[in-house]
C-alpha cells in the first residue's frame, strides 16, 4: 500500500470508530433500500454496488488511506486484494465488472441491469460485510464501537 501512495494512488488518510460505523450505517441502510421493492432494477444494483463500494472503502481507511478523486472507485475496489489477500481478487474482478456496469446504468442506458444481477450484487454484499467486519475485528478492533 505504501507503493500505492508513493504512486499518488492513495493518500494517507485518519479514520475513527466514528467515521467507520457511519460507513457502516451506510452499508446498512443500502442494502436494506437495495431489497426494497418499488425501484427500478438499475437502481437496486447501483445501491447495492455503493454498500459494497462502502465496505472497500473501509478496508483503505482502517488501513490509514483513502483514494484521491480520479479513479476512486477503481483504487478502492483494487485495493481490497491487497489489503485482504490474493484469495480475493475473484471479488475485486467481480466487483470491477458491478463498477463498469454501475457506470452504464448510472449515466448511458435504462434497463441494464437484471433482478437476477441487482440480487447477486446484493447477495456478494452481504457476505463481503461479514468478510470485513471479521477482518476489523482482527485487524483493527480499535475502530469497532
Amino acid at each position: 500500500m505504501k507503493q500505492w501512495q508513493d504512486n499518488a494512488w492513495l493518500r494517507s488518510h485518519e479514520t475513527s470508530s466514528e467515521e467507520i460505523a457511519n460507513l457502516l450505517a451506510i452499508v446498512d441502510r443500502d442494502l436494506h433500500d437495495a431489497a426494497s421493492g418499488g425501484i427500478s432494477t438499475d437502481w437496486q444494483f447501483g445501491i447495492a454496488y455503493n454498500a459494497a463500494l462502502k465496505l472497500c472503502t473501509i478496508l483503505v481507511y482502517a488501513e490509514g488511506y483513502r483514494a484521491p478523486t480520479g479513479l476512486q472507485h477503481y483504487r478502492t475496489i483494487q485495493a481490497m486484494a491487497l489489503i485482504l489477500g490474493e484469495r480475493f481478487r475473484e471479488h475485486v474482478t467481480f466487483l470491477d465488472v458491478c463498477r463498469k456496469k454501475r457506470n452504464i446504468v448510472e449515466y448511458d442506458a435504462a434497463g441494464m441491469a437484471t433482478e437476477k444481477e441487482a440480487k447477486e450484487l446484493r447477495e456478494f454484499t452481504i457476505q463481503l460485510k461479514r468478510t470485513v467486519l471479521d477482518w476489523l475485528k482482527e485487524n483493527h478492533p480499535e475502530f469497532l464501537q
